[in-house]
């Protein structure tokens, strides 16, 4: 049986020899045996499972999870590597498109060829996702989500390339401005963010074609606390995901004074 060291199975895998000692550590990838010169030494089945290990990784699972995925009982390598090849597959598929709408995209500002307005958007978002998000809704704020999302489709199906990109970057500009706010240690209940709060609500308007009133703002904030929305706004500013929602509610609940 072929083995490997630590330093030479990092080296074949890519990884850091401090990543295999923490695998150790934590009891997701152990030595086949130590030797009597105290080294670890790795076979056939410890390479096979720290494929695993990297792949889950890739598909972003914690550490924790990936170890009860390995370990439950009835796991099957081949099994989970076929599933794994079949998701990978048409995420390759969807980053195609991607990469052939953005290609389309450049040559479509470049004057070289014309593009349709629903193409821009071909590939970006998977309709697993974005149906997997409007069920999220449905599910937490009733069956009237249904009509809402439709409204917000058909306004967002009737702009223009020209009127979606200045939506996008007003939508950045008031982002921008009340992360700001949050950099600068100013409360989220101040009303000195009242202007930026007022572009963001008019901007939620445009968006669902139809006026958002205060009482829809406060409740636009219960919706972002959905993980993804959640995750957007982190990437802006840490801290910026509670910092807006209380900024909107704090609003709302002053209108509604």
């Amino acid at each position: 049986m072929k083995t490997y060291t630590v330093n030479q199975l990092a080296q074949l895998a890519g990884i850091s020899v401090r990543a295999l000692h923490h695998y150790d550590e934590i009891g997701l990838l152990k030595p086949a045996f130590t030797g009597d010169n105290r080294y670890r030494y790795y076979g056939e089945e410890e390479l096979l499972r720290l494929q695993q290990i990297l792949i889950h990784r890739e598909l972003d699972i914690p550490l924790a999870e990936i170890g009860a995925i390995l370990d439950a009982p009835g796991f099957d390598k081949l099994a989970t590597l076929q599933k794994q090849r079949e998701r990978l597959e048409e995420q390759a598929k969807r980053y195609a498109r991607m990469v052939k709408t953005i290609d389309r995209t450049i040559a479509r500002l470049k004057g070289d060829r014309a593009m349709k307005d629903a193409d821009l958007y071909s590939g970006v978002v998977s309709p697993e996702k974005q149906a997997e998000y409007e069920a999220w809704l449905v599910e937490h704020y009733g069956s009237d989500m249904e009509v809402q999302i439709e409204h917000s489709r058909k306004a967002m199906s009737e702009m223009s390339q020209d009127e979606i990109a200045a939506a996008m970057a007003e939508l950045e500009a008031v982002e921008q401005g009340l992360a700001e706010g949050l950099r600068r240690g100013i409360p989220p209940q101040a009303t000195s963010l009242d202007l930026m709060i007022e572009r963001h609500r008019a901007w939620v308007g445009r968006s669902w074609g139809r006026d958002c009133a205060p009482e829809a703002y406060a409740g636009l904030a219960d919706i972002y606390e959905h993980p993804d929305f959640r995750a957007r706004y982190e990437a802006i500013e840490p801290g910026f995901a509670d910092y807006l929602t209380s900024a909107m509610r704090s609003w709302a609940k002053r209108q509604a004074d």
